[in-house]
């Protein structure tokens, strides 16, 4: 087994999630829940298929991140893994409604902080062993940096 670390490409800093499913059904069933939870948030979906002719099957409703998507699952190459980036709307509006679609197994995470994806692959492919999500704490937050982060929450509409 050789361990790989891939950065999740992301030029934009769009927000993205990135997942693990089991059914080639995901694809439509993610689109419809991402349609139905937010309908004007724009998005692109990937799934890298584990059986079968083993295809990237992508969707979504904005060409670039359809693209960008597609991109860093083939880069991945992970089986069951899907990829979705996001603009016009955050992962915390999705969310919930993505964990509820029968077909996810799990959420590795949801973010637009520089990734690091660590694949384990062996003679029958890759596999999802973790994440890196950004970078390690640097200290406390201050009464000022606690002022901030419920500003921040406000101008996003999170809290009043």
């Amino acid at each position: 087994m050789e361990i790989q670390m891939i950065t999740i490409e992301n030029p934009h800093q769009y927000n993205f999630i990135l997942g693990q499913t089991h059914f080639i059904k995901s694809v439509e069933d993610i689109y419809e829940v991402m349609i139905c939870a937010a309908p004007t948030i724009k998005f692109g979906l990937a799934f890298c298929e584990s059986s079968g002719p083993c295809l990237v099957r992508s969707d979504g409703n904005d060409v670039e991140l359809i693209a960008l998507a597609q991109k860093n699952a083939l880069r991945l190459a992970a089986g069951h893994c899907f990829i979705i980036f996001l603009k016009d709307g955050y992962p915390i509006n999705v969310l919930n409604a993505i964990k509820m679609v029968p077909e996810v197994c799990r959420i590795f995470c949801a973010s637009a902080n520089p990734c690091e994806v660590i694949i384990a692959h062996t003679n029958q492919g890759n596999g999802i062993m973790g994440v890196i999500d950004g970078f390690s704490p640097k200290g406390l937050e201050s009464d000022n940096d606690v002022v901030s982060r419920k500003e921040l929450l406000r101008k996003f509409a999170y809290k009043r």
